[in-house]
């Protein structure tokens, strides 16, 4: 395959949807020769900030002159940013000589399977990662889980460091209704004597950790943020890379080096995640995709767009997420609203995210409105259909 057709097949791999467990995934690890016991791992879960912190990790690590790369998701243009040696997305060549790799080892685990039960994109792309990192010679990789833990995709690498970043409500359907019941599910990556490092959790969700930790024998660390200079904006940022070094200093068994760290933190670019991508006028980019994340994109766009007005929002979401609530908590912060839908067959359509505000405010007497019914009864609130060029892009 060349680099076009290597997304293409992962792009037709999206129509056979998601399906939970591991054995597809340690078949296609066998076939390919177990790539992923060539490298050390950290293994980061939780419901927001992987990415940032999954990033952060590996540029300390990397200024601590280990060979690193890392696997996050999603991506914002092409599947291939998602795996990086160095710092840097693995070339177009690289990249489809792993997905090529991958796509012959699925078909091998196929030929034995029943046709509800093939390889699944997510699945494909991580066999091709975990491939390419051990072609690559990379010391330790940060791997970022996609969804949950336990049954994740990712889950077959033999992490001496787990990170759990947050735990919030999200994807009840396939990992519980409860915070406790999430926070299990995304604990199951701990390893019998590894080191488990949180951030500051609900009370549900430290007391599955402390008993997880306890269980397995393993390390619990409680990280902090650190208040040091980053080049990725956003307060919410310091709390992750605090994240990320409490992981870089426990897999390396020793104290930071300060210019390494202050390094990182000055040179780190997290895409995705309040970057700015045009100056006239000022645009940026996030990535929040549920409550939690909408609070702390909201909590942060005063520090980075000051007094700026008016303030536009252009915000699409994928039929998975909480969208009532992400409006519920961004909308206050806005003087106008775009709805448009991403180039994503899971998205939500305009004319559906338009109607979730109107749902808030049609039963309630004005002087009992929340501040995201009172700004969609003065502000211009636009439903627009765009489709986003850039293909496989989520929000």
């Amino acid at each position: 395959m060349n680099f076009e057709q290597a997304e293409e097949y992962l792009l037709s791999l999206e129509l056979f949807g998601m399906r939970f467990g591991l054995d597809r995934m340690h078949r296609l690890m066998t076939v390919l020769g177990l790539p992923q016991r060539r490298f050390a791992s950290i293994h980061v879960v939780g419901s927001n900030g992987k990415s940032s912190t999954a990033r952060f990790c590996a540029a300390i690590l990397e200024r601590h002159g280990l060979a690193t790369g890392s696997y996050t998701s999603p991506h914002l243009r092409s599947f291939r940013e998602r795996i990086e040696v160095g710092e840097e997305p693995v070339s177009e060549a690289d990249f489809a000589a792993a997905v090529t790799r991958a796509a012959e080892a699925a078909q091998m685990v196929n030929r034995t399977a029943d046709a509800d039960d093939h390889v699944t994109q997510f699945e494909a792309l991580t066999a091709a990662a975990y491939h390419e990192l051990g072609r690559r010679g990379v010391e330790v990789a940060v791997i970022e889980a996609g969804l949950g833990g336990r049954f994740d995709a990712t889950n077959v690498i033999p992490s001496k460091v787990q990170v759990l970043t947050s735990v919030s409500l999200e994807h009840t359907r396939w990992l519980g209704p409860t915070l406790e019941d999430i926070a299990a599910e995304k604990l199951a990556v701990v390893r019998d004597h590894g080191t488990l490092v949180t951030g500051a959790l609900p009370p549900e969700a430290l007391e599955i950790a402390e008993r997880t930790a306890s269980e397995r024998h393993a390390t619990l660390v409680s990280a902090e943020s650190i208040d040091m200079p980053l080049r990725a904006s956003g307060g919410f940022q310091h709390v992750n890379f605090g994240l990320a070094a409490a992981a870089a200093e426990a897999f390396l068994g020793r104290g930071l080096d300060d210019a390494a760290l202050r390094s990182a933190a000055a040179e780190t670019v997290v895409p995705g995640r309040l970057e700015q991508v045009g100056d006239r006028p000022l645009t940026l980019f996030d990535g929040a995709h549920n409550p939690s994340g909408a609070s702390a994109l909201a909590a942060s766009l005063r520090d980075v767009l000051g007094e700026r007005r008016p303030r536009v929002a252009v915000i699409g979401v994928l039929e998975d997420k909480d969208a009532a609530g992400m409006l519920e908590t961004l909308l206050p912060y806005f003087d106008r609203v775009v709805f448009t839908r991403p180039g994503n067959p899971r998205s939500l359509s305009p004319a559906t995210l338009v109607r979730w505000p109107r749902s808030w405010m049609a039963p309630r007497p004005r002087r009992s409105r929340s501040r995201a019914q009172r700004f969609l009864a003065r502000a211009s609130s636009r439903a627009l259909t765009a489709r986003c060029s850039p293909r496989g892009r989520s929000t």
